[in-house]
C-alpha cells in the first residue's frame, strides 16, 4: 500500500469511528402522541433544532386509543414520554402513578391554567382546543336547511341524517363533547340531549378530524369537531361556515408527560424543556388560538381571537372527566355505538 492510501485509508477509518460515535450517541425516545400528523413534522423539526441527537419515534392515534393503549401497557409501559394528549387522560395517568414529577425549564413562565397544579408538575398543557361545528352552506342551501346556532338546535327533526360527530371513545373531541353537556345540563338532561341528538346523527367517526372534513367535502351538511380542523378545512376553500354553540364549548388542553419508567429521562427532560419553550408555543399557535406562553397567540383566520374563544369555553373539570371516563363511555356505547362508523 502506498504511502498516499494508507493515509486516505487512516482518514476514512477515523472517519468512520467519528459517526459511529455520533451514532452511538443519540438517543431515540419513543413518543405516544394523540397529534394531529399534520402537526408532527413542524413540532419535530422545532424540538430537533437544540436536540439533534434525540430522535422520535411516534405511536400517534386518536386520544381515546392512546389513553386505552396506556392504561393496558400500565404493567409493562413501553413509552417514554407522552406528547400532546388530553388531559382528562394526563389526569387518568396521574391518579395510577404512571407519570414523572418534573418542571421544565421555564415552566414558571407558562400560564398556570394549562397545566398541572401539583408542585412539580407531573403534565405540562400546550394548548386548548375547543368544540367547533362545521355547516356546509352549499349542501344546506340545496337542502333548504337553517345554519344551527346552539347545540339545541342540532335536535330538530329538519337536521336529521344530516350530522356526524366523533364516538368519545375513540375521539378526544367526543369525549369532551358528551362531558360538556353533562356538566352544562346535568346527568339527566345531558343524557336526553344526547338522545335526541342520536335521532339525527347519521354516524359516529373515530377521528375527531373526520366529522368536519366530511361536512367541507359535502358527504353531510353537519361535522361537529374542533376549531384547529374547522379553521383547516376552511382555509383550503372548503363552502363551511363555523359554528360556536352559544351554550358553551367543551375542550380539553393538549399536554405532555414523562413516563415514570423511562430509561432515558434526561432524554425526556429535554423534550419537555421544548415543550414548555416560546419557540414550541409559537409552533402550537400556528395551530390553535389559545396557547400555555403568554403573549404567543396569533389571530387564526378564521377563530376567534383567544380572549374571546376563552369566554366560550365551559367551566371544564378535568378530575370529573378522568374519574367518571369508564362509566360515562360505557352508557354511551349501550344507547349510541350502534351508529359509530365501522
Amino acid at each position: 500500500m502506498t504511502r498516499i492510501s494508507r493515509r486516505q485509508a487512516c482518514i476514512a477509518a477515523v472517519a468512520a469511528v467519528f459517526t459511529l460515535n455520533a451514532w452511538a450517541q443519540k438517543t431515540e425516545l419513543l413518543v405516544y402522541t394523540a397529534l394531529e400528523t399534520d402537526q408532527l413534522k413542524a413540532y419535530t423539526e422545532s424540538f430537533q433544532k437544540t436536540n439533534p441527537n434525540i430522535d422520535l419515534k411516534f405511536v400517534r392515534d386518536s386520544t381515546g386509543v392512546i389513553i386505552a393503549k396506556l392504561i393496558a401497557e400500565k404493567a409493562n409501559p413501553q413509552a417514554d414520554v407522552i406528547l400532546g394528549v388530553a388531559a382528562s387522560g394526563l389526569e387518568i395517568f396521574k391518579a395510577e402513578g404512571m407519570l414523572a414529577p418534573y418542571a421544565p425549564v421555564g415552566f414558571d413562565k407558562l400560564n398556570p391554567t394549562y397545566s398541572d397544579k401539583a408542585k412539580p408538575p407531573q403534565w405540562v398543557g400546550q394548548d386548548v382546543y375547543a368544540a367547533a361545528v362545521c355547516f356546509n352552506t352549499a349542501e344546506a342551501a340545496k337542502k333548504g336547511i337553517p345554519k344551527p346556532e346552539t347545540w339545541k338546535d342540532l335536535t330538530k327533526p329538519i337536521y336529521k341524517g344530516q350530522i356526524t360527530m366523533p364516538n368519545p371513545a375513540s375521539s378526544g373531541t367526543g369525549y369532551f363533547d358528551v362531558t360538556a353537556w353533562l356538566q352544562l345540563w346535568g346527568e339527566a338532561d345531558g343524557w336526553k340531549y344526547m338522545d335526541a341528538l342520536h335521532e339525527n346523527i347519521a354516524q359516529y367517526t373515530h377521528s375527531g378530524s373526520k366529522p368536519c372534513r366530511q361536512s367541507g367535502a359535502g358527504e353531510f351538511v353537519i361535522g361537529i369537531s374542533f376549531e384547529y380542523r374547522a379553521n383547516d378545512v376552511k382555509k383550503k376553500g372548503a363552502p363551511v361556515d363555523i359554528v360556536f354553540p352559544k351554550e358553551g364549548l367543551g375542550y380539553d388542553i393538549e399536554g405532555s408527560a414523562i413516563m415514570k419508567t423511562t430509561k432515558k429521562m434526561d432524554a425526556a427532560k429535554k423534550l419537555m424543556d421544548w415543550v414548555a419553550s416560546k419557540e414550541a408555543n409559537e409552533a402550537y399557535s400556528k395551530n390553535f388560538a389559545i396557547v400555555a406562553y403568554p403573549g404567543v397567540a396569533t389571530k387564526l383566520e378564521h377563530i376567534p381571537a383567544a380572549a374571546d374563544l376563552e369566554k366560550l369555553l365551559i367551566k371544564n373539570d378535568f378530575a370529573f372527566a378522568a374519574k367518571n371516563r369508564d362509566k360515562i363511555l360505557t352508557e354511551w356505547q349501550k344507547r349510541y355505538a350502534v351508529k359509530t362508523e365501522k
